[in-house]
């Protein structure tokens, strides 16, 4: 149980670490299709290669996987490319609090397209989760923060939204970590053809470490580590730790890139993390009596 809470919130601080490593990207001159292409590129070499020599059988695909996989990677593409996008115009802190809207967008747009039913936890939830996200927003008019920088943080966020939809649509009963790759995969390949090639063979070693970690830790690692976690643990408490993420990010990007982080930022990440930790723990709870 520990080994698998431990995997969880690993995993979460790697998924954190994209926003601050894409600034550091920018402060090194590298562009955002550059990033993108070195982080899905190294990301599946590196997946590719655990592969090979932990579950070589996960490699073969069917043609129907490849075409959801290209699907999926071309939205992948345009959501990472917003989030990147955004980062060039607001703090790291601020773009990774915005985006964690999307479990409002995905609850929302559920209910018509998917006919989910919203109870009154998930309402208090999404109470707790827009509360959040109106003090990240208070904080950041006050700041008088760039508005096309927040209209691209909303834009990814919204085509994440409809991403998490899509999959759980298309991905219904295929091999998850088969179809995480090939989605990385063609991601990867559709920055190559946007980018060019030259991009993974940067002449600056800093700029190619820069794209390594980025392939290596919010990429392979952390998706490998979710799926350790899970697989020990469960998805109801990876989605509880999950929520370390924004956290990660804040720190992060206070510590390493020096942005301020205010009270109303740290009360609506609460609010956000409260929001999304309700539901998993009244599952948890409900999973606990049935059995």
């Amino acid at each position: 149980m520990l080994r698998g809470l431990c995997y969880s919130v690993i995993s979460a601080i790697c998924f954190g670490m994209i926003a601050v490593l894409a600034k550091l990207g920018y402060g090194l001159g590298l562009t955002a299709p550059a990033m993108l292409q070195q982080r899905f590129g190294f990301g599946a070499l590196l997946l590719l290669a655990w592969l090979l020599v932990r579950r070589r059988a996960l490699l073969r695909p069917t043609p129907r996987l490849l075409a959801k996989a290209a699907l999926l990677g071309c939205i992948y593409l345009a959501q990472s490319s917003l989030f990147f996008l955004a980062l060039e115009r607001i703090p790291a802190s601020t773009t990774a609090l915005v985006f964690y809207f999307y479990p409002v967008a995905v609850t929302l747009l559920a209910v018509p397209l998917l006919g989910q039913r919203l109870d009154r936890c998930a309402l208090a939830a999404l109470t707790l989760v827009m509360a959040g996200c109106g003090l990240v927003f208070h904080d950041a008019f006050l700041k008088g923060l760039s508005g096309p920088g927040l209209a691209l943080a909303l834009g990814a966020m919204a085509v994440f939204s409809g991403y998490l939809l899509l999959v759980q649509v298309l991905l219904r009963g295929e091999e998850p970590l088969r179809a995480t790759f090939y989605v990385i995969l063609c991601t990867a390949i559709g920055f190559t053809l946007w980018n060019g090639p030259g991009g993974f063979w940067e002449s600056e070693p800093q700029r190619l470490g820069l794209g390594l970690v980025l392939g290596l830790v919010p990429t392979a690692l952390a998706i490998s580590l979710l799926y350790l976690a899970i697989e020990r643990i469960g998805s109801a408490w990876v989605s509880i730790f999950s929520t370390f993420e924004p956290v990660a990010t804040l720190a992060a990007a206070h510590l390493l890139l020096g942005e301020e982080v205010a009270l109303l930022q740290l009360g609506g990440a609460a609010l956000i993390i409260a929001g999304i930790v309700l539901p998993n723990a009244r599952l948890l709870r409900l999973k606990t009596s049935a059995s």
